[in-house]
């Protein structure tokens, strides 16, 4: 019985952090705080909205906190909780691996011209 629940939690955990977006959405907010525009722009191939409803379901997840501060204009920032900073050395190994595994073209590097 355990066995299966510990499948069942992995699974579900990969299911997350493997929907598009999501793992790079966090990557991008381990250094710290961002707004939205920034993270737009990490991120430039994102949709507005696809960004949107990401941080809506990551912050359902416990994984983010939306912050809003009462200014003029308004400035709301993104955040890791403790949940999401929790992923930060599993980040840290795929980042190792994938430098010592996972070679990239010039052009893959430099995007489409």
């Amino acid at each position: 019985m355990e066995q299966k629940r510990m499948c069942v939690r992995f699974e579900k955990a990969v299911e997350l952090l493997s929907k598009r977006w999501v793992a790079l959405i966090v990557y991008s907010l381990l250094p710290g705080p961002k707004r939205f525009s920034d993270i737009e722009q990490h991120l430039p191939n994102l949709s507005g909205k696809v960004l949107s409803d990401r941080l809506r379901e990551l912050e359902l997840e416990g994984l983010i906190r939306r912050d809003v501060y009462p200014e003029m204009p308004v400035r709301i920032e993104y955040s890791l909780t403790e949940k999401g900073h929790a992923l930060s050395p599993l980040f840290k190994s795929i980042t190792d691996w994938a430098h010592q595994w996972v070679h990239l073209e010039d052009e893959e590097i430099q995007g489409p011209q």
